[in-house]
């Protein structure tokens, strides 16, 4: 990787004398103690990233930080490593809170912040909807060190739970900042603020710098020092990105087409709302795709048990919301297909973040409808690049019509019977985790809703 950045700095000559201080090569050169670097070392870790060598010196210093990167830049590891040496020089029970906008965002955050403390016994909690209150109230009264969560379901237990408070917090991080108060979790995370000591060290980490991100930084923290790796939005350049201009009727019929040309590839297929992608799994599923969808109205343990699937390679093709879109670090992922375009522009930079990661090629194709012209456009001028159409065989693709059709009436038919199940008996997931779960979901699942 060095050698690539020397290549490119000699082609374009930087003003500051930059080479004089050498770059940080391991995470020991930014001042990580040493059972952490051991740690790092354990998970694969061998160089920081950029976004860490900015942000890990400046956080051991004890200073706020503001970190601005794109989704898959080692964001979770410039917050976890300094909050986990803090701890290490002065253990506390209830030492540091991170709040993230989704679910399966703060199960991943959870994994890496047990992987790096596993050798010096750190405990992690994950708060969020979709999962019984009672259990999360007991965890919680276990007091682990650091807690994962969504905003409105922490706010739940720091009014209900009694005896739970965060008056000794040391540590806050908001993850995806932009993308929290996107969702509309504006009143809660100003609930969570003023129940939380003043005096404390606050990370937050953003894709984008919105104007409510900006807010929220005025509000909450002091004196920020500003770690920018990528100012401008864009797209990684190992991405080939193609577009395909389509009448909105025949969409399904293409979305086969393509999976049938660029079969043996793993794809995600990002939906508008959690009944097409439902429908549009069971469409492919009756065409005898492997087909798995991950939306907000699927229980917890459905959502965690279709993303392994599809992690482990069971499955090949993923078909989410914009829930899946941000953070989720699949590392597989050859095609991302935009079946329905994102209504803002930015979500689309996630989205096709989910391919070409650490290095790797990949594609993305995006359907454009009559109805989608001023929506791509305005992608386009985002991304400050022109994309090519994707070479298509009309007439291979009109062949397919007739097994759509047939397709998409079972699909229909399915989700109906699938809507009668769910209205007659509540409990739509048989897995043994989930029993005695779901009457407790309820309740839950009417916040998440949005998402």
């Amino acid at each position: 990787m060095a050698a690539g950045e020397e290549e490119g700095s000699a082609a374009e000559p930087e003003p500051e004398p930059e080479p004089a201080v050498e770059e940080p090569r391991s995470f020991k050169d930014l001042g990580v103690t040493d059972v952490l670097c051991e740690a790092c070392d354990q998970l694969g870790w061998k160089v920081p990233t950029k976004i860490q060598i900015e942000a890990i010196p400046v956080a051991l210093q004890g200073r706020d930080v503001i970190g601005l990167a794109e989704t898959g830049s080692g964001k979770t590891g410039a917050f976890a490593l300094p909050i986990l040496q803090a701890l290490l020089e002065t253990p506390q029970r209830l030492f540091a809170l991170v709040l993230t906008p989704t679910r399966e965002l703060a199960f991943q955050i959870s994994e890496q912040f047990e992987a790096l403390g596993s050798s010096i016994g750190v405990q992690s909690t994950v708060i969020v909807g979709g999962i019984d209150t009672m259990s999360q109230s007991l965890a919680l009264a276990k007091k682990p060190h650091v807690i994962i969560a969504t905003p409105g379901r922490l706010v739940d237990h720091l009014e209900n739970t009694k005896g739970f408070n965060l008056r000794a917090l040391k540590f806050l991080v908001m993850d995806e900042a932009d993308r929290i108060l996107n969702m509309d979790f504006e009143t809660e995370v100003d609930k969570i603020l003023k129940v939380i000591p003043r005096d404390r060290k606050t990370f937050l980490f953003s894709a984008t710098m919105t104007k409510k991100v900006q807010k929220l930084q005025r509000a909450a923290l002091k004196n920020p020092v500003k770690c920018a790796v990528s100012s401008k939005y864009q797209t990684v350049e190992k991405l080939q990105q193609y577009y395909i201009f389509i009448p909105s009727k025949f969409k399904d019929s293409y979305l086969v087409y393509i999976l049938n040309e660029l079969a043996g590839n793993s794809f995600m297929i990002f939906c508008s709302t959690c009944n097409n992608t439902q429908r549009t799994a069971l469409l492919l599923r009756n065409l005898g795709f492997t087909a798995i969808p991950l939306h907000g109205q699927m229980s917890q343990n459905k959502r965690l048990g279709s993303l392994n699937k599809f992690k482990a390679k069971a499955r090949s093709i993923l078909l989410a919301t914009d829930v899946a879109s941000r953070g989720l670090d699949i590392p597989h992922v050859d095609v991302v297909i935009n079946f329905d375009i994102p209504t803002h522009s930015k979500d689309y930079i996630h989205r096709v973040g989910r391919t070409a990661r650490a290095g790797r090629s990949g594609k993305s194709i995006t359907f454009v409808t009559q109805y989608d012209v001023e929506l791509f456009q305005r992608i386009e001028h985002l991304i400050g690049k022109k994309l090519p159409a994707f070479p298509m065989q009309e007439e291979e693709v009109m062949m397919l019509t007739e097994r759509v059709a047939e397709a998409q009436r079972f699909a229909r038919m399915e989700l109906r019977e699938q809507g009668e199940k769910k209205r007659s008996r509540n409990d739509d997931d048989d897995t043994e985790e989930a029993i005695g779960v779901r009457n407790k979901v309820a309740g839950g699942k009417k916040k998440k809703r949005k998402a």
